[in-house]
């Protein structure tokens, strides 16, 4: 009787222990599989909802990534954020669903591929003007044959596995901000790039590239009627079209305009937005800040 008990409690452990064995092969399997949330959103021709971090902070951006948002951006351009904060704050992400991107300082090939090697999906380049510039762009977010980006993926590859250059190319956003006159001037050309995932409007600078104050949810033309041709003509060309919008009610306006990727305000926005809310009805006092006019 004992000894056929033990048999049985032997052989339950066996198979737990083989149980635990397949879960956790499962579990590597899975983490180690690069795959970019954003394409599956898209191609079922849904709006991704992005957030964005001027506030160099990984616990914030953690916080964030367990939101639900679609993907989440680290603005290195306006934000307070450099490559020395973004590291923690992309392994922040790391613990999420989210598809961690960031917007560069400027289109350069040594931050853009420092922040890809860092293990972020996409990056969004302001102030692309011309195809030379979207061109260029493109080339330093890609592997050859496609583009001249460098092999080195330090922490990318420890994320996402050592085959990651195999799947990179296929897993990468780029995404080139029209901001200016002339980037409206030059858009069929700059859409016309193999490639380029999509553009992103930066309403702010267009506006005061037409002479308008800065803003956001901008409804005065030029820069209206712009924002509607930008989201039209991309679709045609088979390309993403992402804006930056200030307020909920603005951001569904754009999705139906064909947005796909739309991001609302900021972490500091938010935080800020929220706080002011409080402190004028706790004191009634009104601070009169403009949360459509800024990152």
């Amino acid at each position: 009787m004992c000894q056929n008990t033990a048999k049985q409690t032997n052989k339950f452990y066996f198979y737990k222990l083989n149980l635990i064995v397949l879960i956790l092969k499962s579990i590597k399997y899975l983490l180690i599989i690069m795959k970019n949330n954003l394409f599956d959103i898209w191609a079922k021709n849904e709006a991704s909802i992005n957030a964005w971090l001027s506030i160099p902070n990984s616990f914030t951006a953690e916080a964030f990534g367990k939101m639900g948002w679609d993907s989440v951006t680290i603005d290195m351009q306006h934000g307070q954020n450099d490559y020395s904060t973004a590291i923690a704050m992309v392994q922040g992400l790391s613990n999420s669903n989210t598809v961690p991107m960031t917007r560069v300082p400027w289109n350069e090939p040594g931050i853009i591929m420092k922040m890809l090697d860092l293990g972020v999906q996409g990056i969004i380049a302001p102030m692309i003007n011309t195809k030379e510039d979207c061109e260029k762009f493109v080339s330093y977010c890609y592997y050859p044959p496609i583009g001249q980006r460098s092999f080195g993926p330090m922490r990318a590859q420890v994320v996402y596995g050592s085959d990651y250059y195999q799947h990179a190319n296929d897993n990468i956003v780029s995404m080139a901000m029209i901001e200016t006159k002339q980037a409206v001037e030059n858009l069929d050309a700059i859409l016309s790039v193999p490639h380029l995932t999509g553009i992103y409007i930066g309403p702010a600078d267009m506006s005061s590239s037409y002479g308008l104050p800065p803003k956001f949810d901008v409804r005065e033309d030029p820069v209206f009627s712009n924002i509607k041709m930008i989201a039209k003509k991309a679709k045609e060309k088979g390309k993403i079209a992402g804006i930056h919008n200030g307020s909920v009610k603005y951001m569904k306006e754009m999705m139906k305009y064909g947005f796909q990727f739309t991001t609302l305000l900021s972490d500091f926005r938010m935080m800020t937005s929220h706080a002011e809310s409080l402190l004028k009805e706790l004191k009634d006092v009104d601070t009169k800040s403009d949360n459509t006019s800024a990152y």
